[in-house]
């Protein structure tokens, strides 16, 4: 499956593997048409899950093959992978500033961004879109990594990350249409919601990619970027939401086991 995919133009492959991703958050927004009532310690550990598969990605995926393209270029090993780290996080930092978004089992007086009437329900689907952003932007930019021809960029690996960013989709799917049916939305508007909310992966992706192959030599910085986008999401945002109701031992858990299963599925298919 992965050489038919690795056939196709990078553009495209980044399109498929934001589709790949996008859907599999709708498949975890689909459980609130399962789920009669909501279990907060499961919900917990699923967020840590998701916040250990996004740092696991930002080293494994990421920053350590910035850190090699820059040594194997003759340049300091450090400098383009923190420079990017840098400006992801400054990146994020100024949309978590601007967009206005509500954190998941946070009351609307704690709401981030520009202040506005919108509806609570809104403001929470906002705040999962603004962690899918970096998501996407990541998978692209590994995508492209591989397609430029970098040597420590491989089209498995790249796949390994969607596969890994995918399965943390679901638990965070299945988090934010369950949030939207506490708002007393019908089972359908929360999971249209849900899902709805990683639409911007694909476009992330193919952002990513773009930008990778029109500008080869910023590659290490975008590979840091991409890693400094994420790592800001799971601290400012993943990590204090599952231990807010006091699962502190089961997100750590959760956080333990995603951190795991990405670094297998990197090293395996890497």
């Amino acid at each position: 499956m992965i050489e038919i995919i690795q056939n196709f133009h990078p553009i495209l492959q980044a399109l498929a593997a934001g589709i790949f991703t996008w859907g599999l958050t709708a498949v975890g927004a689909a459980f609130v048409f399962a789920a009669k009532e909501f279990n907060q310690k499961v919900f917990d550990s699923l967020l840590g899950f998701a916040g250990g598969v996004m740092i696991a990605a930002s080293f494994w995926s990421l920053l350590a093959p910035a850190i090699e393209m820059a040594h194997h270029s003759g340049q300091v090993p450090w400098i383009p992978a923190a420079s990017g780290f840098l400006l992801g996080t400054i990146f994020l930092r100024m949309a978590d500033k601007v967009l206005p978004h509500l954190h998941l089992g946070f009351p609307v007086q704690e709401a981030e961004g520009i202040k506005t009437s919108w509806r609570r329900s809104i403001l929470l689907v906002l705040a999962i879109t603004l962690h899918n952003i970096p998501e996407g932007l990541a998978v692209g930019v590994a995508i492209g990594a591989a397609a430029a021809g970098i040597p420590e960029a491989t089209g498995a690996a790249a796949m390994a990350l969607a596969v890994g960013i995918g399965i943390q989709n679901i638990p965070e799917g299945f988090a934010v249409s369950v949030s939207l049916r506490r708002e007393k939305l019908s089972r359908f508007k929360s999971f249209w919601y849900g899902q709805l909310s990683a639409i911007v992966e694909p476009i992330a992706a193919v952002a990513g990619v773009i930008a990778v192959l029109w500008m080869r030599p910023l590659l290490p910085y975008a590979l840091g970027f991409a890693a400094g986008a994420m790592i800001f999401v799971v601290i400012e945002e993943v990590i204090p939401e599952s231990q807010r109701n006091g699962h502190t031992d089961l997100a750590t858990a959760g956080a333990i086991l995603g951190f795991l299963a990405m670094m297998i599925l990197d090293v395996a298919f890497g």
